[in-house]
Formats: C-alpha cells, sequence, structure tokens
C-alpha cells in the first residue's frame, strides 16, 4: 500500500514539473476558451457600463477599475458567435462575466458566457488549430489542447486586440500617400466635366471615383459628353436618374440575375483546375442571393461532389431574409441550371435543391463591420467597392487579403481594377479576377 502511494506521489510530481503553462478558461458561445494567465489582471462581475457613442459594435463602453477607464468588449459580438449560435446576451440579474486582460501597453476588459477555472498543462501538449476552423478566425488562435476530455481553444489576446490598432496606422499611411497620388494625377487630367460628374455620383449614388474605378469613369464622361451633345442636352447629372443613366454600363454582366451560361463558363475558367477538401467562399453584398446561388452553382459543377459553404452577406434586412426561400419562374432561369439539376419544380415555380440552399449560409450583416469568417478560397464582391470611400475600399481591400487562401481569388466588378497593394491580376479581361501576391 504504502509503495502505491508512494507511486501516485511521484506521478503527481512528474505531472506538475511538466506544466509550464496556466490559462484561465471560460465559455463562450458553446465552446470552451483559454487566455494565458500572465495576461489576466483580474476576473469581475459588472453591471454598470457607460455607453460611448460612435464606437465600435462590440465594445459595450466603458468601465472604471478602481479610478482607471478601461474600455469593456463583448467578446461574442466581435467574433458574431451571437447571430448563430445559443446563449443570451446579458445574465439575468444583470450582472456580465469579465475577464480584465493586462495587454502591452493597455487594459482591457472582455465580457464572456461563463468563467470556469485556471488550469495548467504542459505547453508540449498544444496543437496547432485546425484549418478549418468555422467560429474565430484560426489566425487569433494560439493553439487547442486537450485537459480532463475538455477540448479548450487558445486565443492569442495580443493578436486580437493589439493588431487592430497597428493595421489602422498601416491604413492611414497608405490612405495619406494614396490621396496624395490621386490628388497630383487629378490636378494634371482632370477636366470640369469629370470633377461635376463625379461629385454629383457621389450625392446621388454614394459612388466614389477613385483609382479603382476611375479608368471607366473618365472613359464613360467621354461616351457621355458626346451622346448628350447629339441629344441637345447637357452633361451635368441633375439627379438620381441621370446618375444611374450614367452608371448603367458599370455593372458586371448578370448583376441581380442568375448568371447566364456565357458568364458561367468565364467564372469558371479563372478557377483552378482541381480543389482538394471542402470549399469556403465568402459573397458580400449578395442581395436577392440570385449571385450567391450562381456561384454555388458555379462550384459544384467545376467540382462535382466537393463540399462547398458559401457565407452570404449584405446590409438590406429585407433581401437577405427572403434570399433562402426565392421562387423563380422558368423564364427567368438560364437552361443548364434546369441541365444539372440544380432546380426542383414546385407549383409555383422552380426552388432550388436542398444541396444548393444547404451549401449557403444567409447572413445579415455590413461588410465593414469585424467578421467571423474564416479563410475562404473564394471572395465575390463584384460592384461594391466603388460605393465606399477610399479608406474604407483600402481597409475592404486588405480584409480580403487577409481572408482570401494564398491560392484563393479575389473577383470585383468587371469596371473595378486593383493596382499593386497586394494583388495582381488573373489576366482575364471579362471578368476583373485577382490573386494574392506572395512573397
Amino acid at each position: 500500500m504504502e509503495e502505491k502511494v508512494i507511486d501516485r506521489q511521484e506521478e503527481k510530481e512528474e505531472i506538475q514539473k511538466k506544466i509550464d503553462f496556466k490559462m484561465v478558461t471560460f465559455s463562450l458561445a458553446g465552446r470552451d476558451y483559454g487566455i494565458d494567465i500572465m495576461q489576466v489582471k483580474e476576473i469581475s462581475k459588472v453591471n454598470k457600463f457607460t455607453y460611448v457613442p460612435n464606437t465600435y459594435f462590440y465594445v459595450r463602453g466603458v468601465y472604471n477599475l478602481r479610478g482607471e477607464i478601461i474600455s469593456i468588449i463583448d467578446l461574442r459580438k466581435m467574433f458574431h458567435l451571437q447571430f448563430y449560435k445559443s446563449g443570451k446576451d446579458s445574465k439575468k440579474d444583470g450582472m456580465e462575466n469579465i475577464l480584465i486582460l493586462k495587454l502591452k501597453n493597455m487594459i482591457i476588459g472582455i465580457i464572456v458566457d461563463t468563467i470556469d477555472k485556471v488550469i495548467g498543462i504542459s505547453s508540449e501538449t498544444i496543437q496547432p488549430p485546425p484549418p478549418l476552423f468555422d467560429d474565430i478566425n484560426i489566425k487569433y488562435i494560439s493553439g487547442v489542447c486537450e485537459y480532463l476530455d475538455k477540448l479548450y481553444i487558445i486565443l492569442d489576446v495580443d493578436r486580437i486586440f493589439m493588431e487592430e490598432k497597428k493595421e489602422e496606422i498601416s491604413d492611414k499611411k497608405q490612405i495619406e500617400i494614396k490621396s496624395e497620388l490621386e490628388k497630383e494625377k487629378a490636378a494634371d487630367t482632370e477636366t470640369p466635366e469629370f470633377d461635376f460628374i463625379s461629385e454629383t455620383l457621389l450625392a446621388f449614388k454614394q459612388f466614389y471615383v477613385t483609382s479603382l474605378n476611375e479608368e471607366w469613369v473618365r472613359n464613360h464622361v467621354d461616351e457621355w459628353i458626346s451622346t448628350c451633345k447629339k441629344q441637345g442636352r447637357g452633361v451635368q447629372l441633375t439627379g438620381i436618374d441621370d446618375a444611374d443613366s450614367f452608371l448603367y454600363t458599370f455593372y458586371s454582366q448578370c448583376t441581380g440575375l442568375l448568371w447566364d451560361t456565357e458568364y458561367m463558363h468565364e467564372v469558371s475558367a479563372i478557377l483552378p483546375e482541381s480543389k482538394k477538401g471542402p470549399i469556403g467562399i465568402w459573397n458580400p453584398g449578395c442581395g436577392k442571393g440570385l449571385e450567391s446561388y450562381s456561384i454555388a452553382c458555379c462550384v459544384k459543377m467545376k467540382y462535382p461532389g466537393i463540399h462547398l459553404k458559401v457565407w452570404a452577406n449584405d446590409s438590406s434586412l429585407i433581401d437577405i431574409s427572403t434570399a433562402p426561400n426565392i421562387l423563380l419562374m422558368e423564364q427567368d432561369i438560364p437552361g443548364y441550371f434546369l441541365q444539372e439539376n440544380f432546380l426542383v419544380k414546385t407549383g409555383k415555380g422552380y426552388r432550388f435543391s436542398k444541396e444548393i440552399i444547404d451549401a449557403i449560409f444567409f447572413e445579415y450583416h455590413d461588410i465593414l463591420s469585424d467578421n467571423s469568417i474564416p479563410q475562404v478560397d473564394f471572395i465575390v464582391a463584384r460592384d461594391i467597392l466603388s460605393f465606399f470611400s477610399l479608406e474604407n475600399q483600402l481597409k475592404l481591400l486588405k480584409e480580403f487579403e487577409r481572408l482570401v487562401k494564398d491560392d484563393g481569388v479575389l473577383i470585383i466588378g468587371t469596371n473595378e481594377k486593383i493596382t499593386g497593394m497586394g494583388w495582381k491580376s488573373t489576366g482575364n479581361t471579362a471578368i476583373s479576377a485577382y490573386t494574392k501576391e506572395i512573397g
């Protein structure tokens, strides 16, 4: 008996020697997480925050921590977990579970669902995160480990909260440089008509003329002036109807429609000939969903039998809520959709097959807000960048670069062009498609 006690004691001591990493564990939207205990200043329960206007949607407010004002971040909202996971935004008693984190040069509080305990493990047991983790982008995860039959996801809070500030500074520098270059170019080449049309497009349609679309706008200004002279009318845009007429040919082929056979083949041609494993696609600005369905069918046709997931987002609540149940009439359907059995006939028209519907996740989302979409193989964001300011165009291109895989493809509007900024064109003239510049 004494030998067994001694053996167990030696085993415990051996285990204790191997423990070189301790973390505070907590739950978030049904999963278990951990943060290095050296970055946790304290644990608290709080129910009163001071609201601060014009901040990110996930900032609940600020809190007076013994004379020090700190920001309080709702971690579940930050990663958009509340949109598709169970869990309430606040507790019945109004008290929130708070972890006070001490980072390199700031202290912040994060709201979590429940705080569990402190556990000690050997760093040798920490494994890299799985490549297809669907809750939080793997760049924010330092590793995963198993402890007492529970899988813990270890968050890299330095990267989550500090990297964003670095990116903001970098973006501002890029914006300042880009703006100065555009001003210099404009001083040499701008005409009164171009200047006036650019200003009225912004006023009537929130269309921003930048290097992304300037080539098309300049060419179209000449065409517009010629047409207006033939019609004996002024070239100025006097209202929304004029602005719509000017932009009529700007939009990509099949905008707001199911892709026709020609465009489907053009898109298919720029995709890699073969693809292994699941395929992820992000389609921001999906509208009523016809583009998302077209993307899903195109990929299914290119890679039969492959598992597919499309994140389809739009800021129109009406469009995004009706997209999953869309009903089509036969005259509106290109023939190959029926030939490939992507649609099912009902008494009132045609609906997409269960395989296609299950592949698409429609969600209301503002593209400028942070998102928890994992890295994807393809991003299809046609004709949406031009309706954001230069600052936000740069921000979104940086987000696209972060989210698309190294061998992935970004498709933007046909009349939108990216010069440099980490992207290179695929060379397809019918589709404005880009891959990341590696190295």
